[in-house]
């Protein structure tokens, strides 16, 4: 068997070269046990998503977790699919879209595709095709607006595992992270203003990021400073006092300790304190997902109204809004600069 793949042929003429990757996290194909299973295994089964020694997580993963987790989390699926399936995978295929016809529109001949780590369109599908359509350069975008090593990282080390069986390679080039953009962070705010003026404010405004273990910080994982930058950016930008605010870190997953505070006791502790309403948003998100619309605006609502809170509001991720496309446009040609994308 030869070491690598043989070159696809491509059409010669091919006049767009570039192509941008805009890569998410991935879900499931359908909120079914059996489509759960596959996709849980290759995440979990990821060493940067999981990282104690293999042989016992191996043990734990296929002994116990996916014989148990993936009935669960497929009602949770279910109790969030749309006709179009994942919310996660139809927004992030729009915001290729989008950011495509923008950079369309500056002028720039770039292919956009959607990629997911985990699931379909699988990364290694999307840039097979680019390859196959004559693409030689890849810049690879991550909505991660905040660097870690269980999500940005992952994403090259998929890349690489693809390049390891291709001969001629395309020219790359990541975005590690834009939790401190002007455009993001004002995107984030004119979804908060917009929230606020059809709805009210609210006592308390809580952003919840998703969490990752705390040893993972002390290791030298740059996330929880880049959460709380981003959450002192936006307060800032709206003109917040320091107790209309909090941050806190959700989706804790296993007995290690994650980093805090955490979403849920957060909420209840909110609502034994007599705060009557709180709105919750998710930054670190920017397109709805399983974390978003189930975690927090449905188990979330419930914590808080369980403890007493009178009120809970869900502000949504930035998913299409103008404000959110401009932006990831915005980073992704300033990331494109150097590369020949002009039309003639």
């Amino acid at each position: 068997m030869p070491l690598f793949r043989a070159e696809p042929t491509v059409d010669a003429a091919a006049t767009i070269r570039t192509a941008v990757l805009w890569c998410n996290l991935g879900s499931p194909d359908e909120a079914t046990a059996a489509a759960v299973r596959p996709y849980l295994a290759d995440f979990l089964g990821d060493r940067r998503v999981v990282e104690i020694p293999r042989a016992l997580w191996a043990l734990i993963l296929h002994g116990i977790i996916l014989r148990t987790r993936p009935a669960k989390s497929a009602a949770k699926y279910a109790s969030i699919w749309t006709p179009e399936g994942s919310p996660l995978k139809v927004w992030t295929r729009k915001q290729a879209l989008l950011l495509g016809g923008w950079l369309g529109e500056r002028g720039h001949r770039v292919a956009v595709r959607d990629a997911m780590r985990y699931g379909q369109p699988s990364l290694g599908s999307q840039l097979d095709r680019l390859k196959a359509e004559g693409v030689t350069r890849v810049l690879v975008l991550q909505a991660y607006p905040q660097y870690s090593a269980t999500t940005t990282a992952s994403v090259i080390d998929a890349v690489n595992a693809w390049s390891a069986n291709v001969r001629r390679l395309p020219e790359f080039r990541f975005v590690n992270d834009f939790h401190d953009d002007p455009a993001y962070i004002d995107a984030l705010a004119q979804s908060v203003e917009r929230h606020w003026k059809h709805e009210g404010r609210p006592d308390r405004l809580l952003m919840s990021f998703h969490g990752i273990p705390e040893r993972n910080i002390r290791q030298g994982d740059p996330y929880q400073a880049q959460c709380q930058t981003t959450a002192h950016l936006l307060a800032a930008r709206l003109g917040l006092a320091d107790s209309a605010w909090q941050l806190s870190f959700q989706s804790r997953f296993g007995r290690a300790k994650w980093l805090e505070p955490y979403t849920e006791p957060t909420l209840r502790a909110l609502g034994r304190a007599g705060v009557a309403r709180v709105d919750v948003m998710c930054p670190g998100f920017p397109a709805d997902c399983l974390e978003t619309l189930e975690e927090i605006a449905m188990e979330g609502r419930d914590a808080f109204l369980e403890a007493g809170g009178k009120d809970f509001r869900y502000i949504p991720c930035l998913n299409d809004s103008p404000a959110w496309i401009t932006a990831l446009s915005g980073i992704a040609e300033r990331h494109l600069q150097g590369w020949p994308t002009k039309a003639g």
